[in-house]
């Protein structure tokens, strides 16, 4: 709630009242005055100074802040009347906020429609200008393809004249030799029996030619085959160099596959041949999940039967003796997967094998190796920790 402020002092004479209001230390930034022609407001946090005018006062009116005080010149309308009495004071205070927001929601609704116009004619002249640019472009274009026209007109036109000019001396010259041939030779006109004898002679030589043309054909030649031999290709894929090292050890790993397949192991003579495949051990990790850790294990073993260089089926086999509690057993099955290669879950597995066996200090150097390989897992940094 504001502090009133009631300290201020106030003068007048018949034309001018004058009002001093202390700003209590306040920076001017934070003053904020509102005057109409019958109310005055000066906010300035935490305190609020108001004054109601006897009578109406003139745009005129002036305010200066500074040193501390902000001195309000109000010029008269009318002469000073008699003072109102607070329910008056209120009308006139009432009357003045309401005068107030309605100019300022005309000055905004005008503003507004000021704005929108200026966009609405922004719009229409770019759109202007961008439909005379395009004119301009389709005129550009008009006017060259009518010149480069005319210029093609004009070079058909000359090439022809100059065809026309060389070809002139030609003629000219074939005409005059024509007719010096014509005069030079005389006309001689065959009998009937000569025509008839050339003719005759015409049909038995073409006849003779035609036999000796049947006579020269070359033979037909004899067929053959061409023996074709495809590159072997085991994929339907085509073949690419930069898949061949990927490819060929997925077929060394399908070709222990079925050595594995075909051994006389008595475990396996009841498996189908597509639960041979040490995959399909491998992925078969649905027992693990339903809680069948001993069935899952004798999986895992027939897989490691099949295929022994496979890490995943030993960790899976590890995480079943855990559950268990078959620990020395979990401890060789991740021992052998650190000796192959290195990950985090094999340490993690026999580290905890060790704190289950209370043989803290070796579970310990395996949980700080398992953290070297993998820095950012936060659950293995708090069982590190604890």
């Amino acid at each position: 709630m504001p502090l009133i402020v009631k300290d201020y002092t106030w003068t007048q004479t018949e034309t001018i009242v004058y009002i001093n209001v202390p700003l209590k230390g306040v920076k001017v930034g934070k003053v904020d005055i509102f005057s109409t022609d019958e109310y005055l407001k000066v906010h300035f946090p935490p305190f609020l100074f108001e004054a109601n005018q006897f009578e109406p006062i003139d745009d005129k009116s002036t305010a200066k802040i500074g040193n501390g005080v902000a001195v309000f010149t109000l010029q008269k309308k009318e002469t000073v009347g008699a003072p109102y009495d607070k329910d008056k004071l209120r009308e006139i205070r009432y009357r003045a906020l309401l005068k107030a927001q309605i100019k300022l929601a005309a000055e905004s609704k005008a503003k507004a429609t000021k704005t929108q116009e200026e966009r609405k004619y922004a719009l229409e002249t770019m759109m202007m200008l961008e439909e005379e640019g395009r004119a301009r472009i389709q005129k550009m274009k008009d006017d060259e393809y009518e010149k480069a026209t005319a210029e093609l007109e004009a070079w058909k036109l000359k090439q022809g004249q100059i065809a026309e000019g060389e070809a002139q001396p030609k003629l000219q010259s074939q005409r005059i030799k024509v007719d010096k041939q014509s005069k030079s030779e005389k006309i001689h006109v065959p009998r009937t029996s000569d025509r008839c004898k050339v003719k005759h002679d015409q049909k038995n030589s073409v006849q003779s030619i035609s036999k000796k043309k049947q006579v020269d054909l070359p033979a037909p030649r004899s067929t053959g085959n061409i023996q074709i031999k495809f590159t072997p290709q085991v994929f339907p894929t085509a073949l690419r160099e930069s898949r061949v090292p990927e490819e060929e050890e997925w077929l060394q790993k399908q070709a222990e596959a079925r050595r594995a397949i075909n051994a006389d192991l008595a475990e396996l003579k009841d498996l189908t041949e597509e639960e041979r495949i040490p995959d399909w051990l491998k992925e078969n990790n649905k027992l693990f999940a339903t809680g069948n850790y001993l069935a899952a294990i004798n999986a895992y073993s027939l897989a490691m039967k099949l295929n022994r260089k496979i890490p995943a089926i030993y960790l899976s086999r590890a995480a079943c003796h855990l559950k268990l509690r078959n620990l020395h057993k979990a401890i060789e099955d991740s021992s052998w997967v650190t000796l192959v290669k290195e990950i985090d879950k094999s340490h993690v597995r026999r580290g905890t094998a060790f704190c289950e066996l209370e043989f803290y200090t070796e579970g310990l150097q395996d949980y700080q190796a398992a953290l070297k390989i993998d820095p950012q897992n936060e659950a293995l940094q708090a069982d590190t920790q604890n």
